[in-house]
Parts: structure tokens; sequence; C-alpha cells
């Protein structure tokens, strides 16, 4: 309460684009919430086989992957708040034709697409709150911002499954019960265009304007750094890529796992993930706190150490209370680092490539995601709902260990060898 109440009053103190951004994010959060829990049972109840969600969840993984470095590029030359207009109008346009149209043809096109245009969001948002807040402010509100994305993310998840139930109960059929909550997630998504619209332009430029200036006044520091800075970027990438393969085995599928091994009603299932996504939110608002004690990379290693013994009691159980809670404690943990990685990232790096830097690291991520929804098909499909799950938890499981390892020792040993050259 203390920290809401706190967070309140920062609020106001915000600047204007800060607060409509936030507003922004809340709409495009909530509408690709509702998409993201939902979209995969539209799939199932078109007729079509559980490998063709993940042909889909890959699909546009894989576009958004290839688009990170691109967006990352221009978001570091060009108006990032210009770019971001484009991928809400972009989202908001194409996830209400997903929501109309059922050809396999157009779930695929379109969902390549969705990824295209989604990239905004992922690569340039925290780029964009680190240009218009201090440094020392940025772990603290990249952890409310956090907090704030997941917040409508359990909105929109929640009352997506609550809706399409209570159309379902109403007499409407399951596909059309399905299909009328996505298409009020697509009008959600598109109507985060506004805010956007309505922001000034002079605040944004003129701290793009003095960024540049600061770089270019010292130029044989900043060429001396890029070393440095790319040797970071990469490793991190690196670690990102090991964590991704491992989550996409496993989230893109957890509405699938719920429904499928414990026949989890749509507004039973909602409820779980949204308070999964409460879970997190609390985690992350006690991430600074373990963060200002220990450090932020011990922090990291702290939350994602802790979550592996509920992602394979998750895996394993036949009980669903046990399967719930577990799945509730690793969906909070493991989420809990997502703002002290962010707050690392930009620290490390100098204002000229901090989208760039986030590209790479959202798209080594992406890459592992992407190429893992056929894998993850195959397992279940060959093996079966437990088996199945049970195998893909465990390579995941085993995925994050080695991350957790390879983040306390190199980027430990980097923190030393900056306080030495300091």
């Amino acid at each position: 309460m203390r920290f809401a109440a706190s967070a309140l009053a920062d609020w106001k103190g915000w600047p204007r684009n800060v607060r409509l951004f936030f507003l922004s994010n809340m709409l495009y959060q909530f509408g690709t919430g509702l998409f993201s829990v939902l979209y995969n049972l539209y799939i199932h109840e078109l007729g079509y086989a559980d490998a063709m969600s993940g042909t889909v969840v890959s699909m546009q993984s894989l576009a958004t992957a290839l688009c990170f470095l691109p967006i990352g590029l221009f978001g570091d030359r060009v108006s990032r708040r210009r770019m971001l207009m484009i991928g809400a109008l972009g989202s908001g346009i194409l996830l209400t034709c997903r929501s109309l149209l059922e050809s396999e043809s157009s779930l695929l096109i379109l969902a390549v697409l969705t990824g295209l245009f989604a990239t905004a969001f992922q690569v340039l948002a925290i780029p964009f709150l680190a240009d218009n807040v201090a440094k020392s402010e940025r772990l603290r509100i990249f952890s409310i911002y956090s907090a704030f994305v997941l917040a409508s993310q359990v909105a929109g998840s929640l009352s997506g499954g609550v809706v399409s139930d209570l159309l379902h109960y109403a007499g409407f059929s399951e596909v059309l019960s399905l299909k009328l909550v996505l298409l009020a997630g697509g009008i959600a998504t598109l109507f985060a265009y506004l805010p956007l619209q309505t922001m000034r332009n002079s605040n944004f430029q003129r701290t793009e304007v003095s960024t540049d200036v600061t770089l270019t006044s010292a130029p044989p520091q900043q060429q001396a750094r890029e070393p440095r800075e790319l040797g970071f970027i990469l490793k991190f990438a690196a670690v990102q890529l090991i964590i991704g393969i491992g989550s996409g085995l496993v989230v893109p599928y957890l509405n699938l796992y719920f429904t499928n091994r414990f026949e989890v009603s749509l507004s039973g299932m909602s409820l779980l993930l949204a308070l999964g996504q409460v879970m997190t939110i609390l985690s992350m608002l006690i991430g600074p706190t373990l963060a200002n004690r220990i450090g932020q990379v011990k922090a990291i290693v702290v939350f994602q150490t802790l979550s592996l013994p509920f992602l394979l009691l998750t895996g394993f159980t036949n009980l669903l209370l046990v399967a719930s809670i577990s799945f509730l404690f690793r969906q909070a943990l493991m989420n809990a680092a997502n703002p002290l990685v962010s707050a690392t990232l930009m620290d490390r790096v100098s204002p000229a490539k901090q989208s760039l830097a986030n590209s790479c690291i959202q798209t080594a991520f992406m890459l592992g995601w992407a190429t893992m929804g056929p894998v993850q098909a195959y397992i279940v499909s060959t093996h079966g709902y437990y088996r199945g799950y049970a195998i893909t938890f465990s390579i995941t499981g085993a995925l994050y260990v080695t991350a957790s390892i390879l983040i306390f020792l190199m980027f430990r040993e980097r923190t030393k060898k900056d306080r030495m050259m300091a």
C-alpha cells in the first residue's frame, strides 16, 4: 500500500508524455493480453489441430524477432513516438482482422503481420521511458511500468475468459463467443494509438537532441566505450536466447496445458492466468528493494533460481490445486526479474545504443521462443498430455538453470571489472 501511494504521488510528477504512454500501454496490453489468452483456444475451436497453434505462435514470434534489430536501429535515429504510433495502429487493425477471419492462410499471414507491428512496443517502450526519466529513477519506474503492464494484461485475460463463458452460457456458440471477445481486444489495442497521438513532440525531441549533444561532445570516451558495450550486449543476448528457448517450450501453451490436462473452463483458466500476473506484479514491486540490498544481477539470479522448483512441480503433478499454486509462484518469481534486466541493460549502454541493445536482447529471446512451437507440439502429440508436458517443463528447467549460472558468472565478473576501472 505504501508503494502504491508513493507511485501515485510519483505519477503526478511524471512528464506528460510518460503518463500518456502509460495510458496507451494500458489499452495496448489489455487488448493483446486478452488475445494471447484466448487465441490458441479460438484456433482449436475452429477445428484445427494443436500443431496449428504452435505454427501460428512460431510464425508470429519469428516475424517479430526478424524486425527487432531494424526497429532498434530506427528507434535510435528517428522519433520513437512515431514508431510507437505505427505499432499501435497496425497491431489494432490486424488483431481486429484476426478475430474475424478463419481460413488457414489468413491465420498464418495475419500472424506474421502482427509480429511485425508488435515489435515497436516490445523494443521501444523501455528506451522511450529511459529517455524521459532520470537514471536514478529508472529501476523504480521500470518496476512500476512492468507492474502496470501486467495489471492491464490481467484485466484483459480475466475479462476475456469470463465474458466468453458468459456469452457461451447465453446461447452463443463457442466460436462466436470467442470471436466477439477477440474483436473487443483488437479494438482496445487500436485505441492505444490515441494517447500517443496527443503527446507533445517538443519534450521528446528535446530529449533526443540533448542526448545527441552529450554524445558528440565526448567522442573519444564514447569510442572507447563501444567495444565494451557491444561485448556486454552479445553476452546478454546469448543468455536471453537460452531463456527464450526454455520459455517457448512452455509459456505460450499454459492455457492449453490447463485446459487439456485438467479440463479447466475458460473462466477458470483466465482467472488462474490472471492470478499469476497479480503475483508477478507483487514480486516486481519488491524487486527494487531486493536489488538495493544485494545488487541487480544477484537479484535477477535469485528470482530465476527460486522459480525452478515450482516450474518442475507444475509439469509433473496430476493435482490441479498443486499445479495452480506452483504455477503462480513460478510465474511471479521468473517474471519478477524482468524490470531488473531492463534496468541493468539501460544502465550499461549509452543512450545512443539503448534501442539497439534492447532489440538485440528481444531478438535473441524471440528467436528462442519462435523455434520451439513445432518442437513443443511434436513432444506433446507424441508423448501425450502428461508425459509430453513433463518433458517440456523439464527441458525448460534445465535451460533456466544454465541461464542463471551464466548470468551470475558473466555479469558478476563484469561488475568487478567496472569497479576496478572506475
